[in-house]
């Protein structure tokens, strides 16, 4: 993905997601929104038990499926998290799901957060309701 970091290091936090339809998250999330796929485990149920998706300036996060109940994650709903990605260009992920037919809650835009600290930013929806924010702000740590 040009303009974004090489950073390629591990992650040490990883966010986790349930849907209902892991098949549709896992094309959405890396044909659309950019992650790559490291992982994607197949189920019983013919979807992914458990994937593991790398965003390339840095990060990752893991996601199943609502249909396994019988884990710690078990209850978790589809389409109740929020994700903030630091991407060096926000206008390519906004190009790629509005060529997808995504939902986009907010088109990219110059704002500040709550520290006061500016950024260029847009929000999308994937389709089981997840909001993702991509934008430049790489916060103050």
């Amino acid at each position: 993905m040009s303009g974004m970091s090489s950073d390629a290091s591990p992650s040490s936090v990883w966010p986790v997601l349930h849907y209902d339809d892991t098949r549709a998250a896992l094309r959405f999330l890396v044909d659309v929104l950019g992650f790559e796929q490291a992982v994607a485990a197949p189920d019983e149920h013919g979807g992914i038990g458990h994937a593991e998706l790398r965003w390339p300036g840095g990060g990752a996060l893991v996601f199943g499926s609502t249909r396994h109940t019988d884990s710690v994650h078990g209850r978790m709903r589809a389409g109740t998290s929020a994700v903030y990605v630091v991407s060096d260009d926000v206008d390519a992920v906004h190009r790629r799901v509005v060529d997808a037919g995504g939902v986009v809650l907010e088109a990219p835009h110059e704002t500040r957060f709550g520290s006061g600290a500016a950024a260029y930013v847009c929000t999308v929806q994937d389709p089981e309701g997840n909001l993702w924010t991509f934008g430049t702000y790489r916060g103050s740590c």
